[in-house]
């Protein structure tokens, strides 16, 4: 298992709903969360062997901006 970390444009709680019915159902993601505190918005993912372009397709796919932070 590996945690990945993005930067988002999500500011606020249905922004954060909109995109949980997107990440609950894949099969690979076993956990994330939002920070709305942090200036970027941070996405944490615990995922399983999926690559962070997924997750970047997944957001901009709901018209959401998602760059993975190394």
């Amino acid at each position: 298992m590996e945690i990945l970390i993005f930067k988002t444009n999500l500011t606020d709680i249905n922004h954060i709903n909109e995109i949980g019915s997107r990440l609950n159902v894949h099969p690979d993601i076993f956990k994330w969360n939002v920070d709305l505190q942090d200036c970027d918005n941070i996405l944490r993912v615990v995922a399983n062997n999926i690559p962070g372009k997924e997750v970047e397709q997944l957001l901009g796919n709901a018209g959401y901006f998602c760059k993975e932070l190394e």
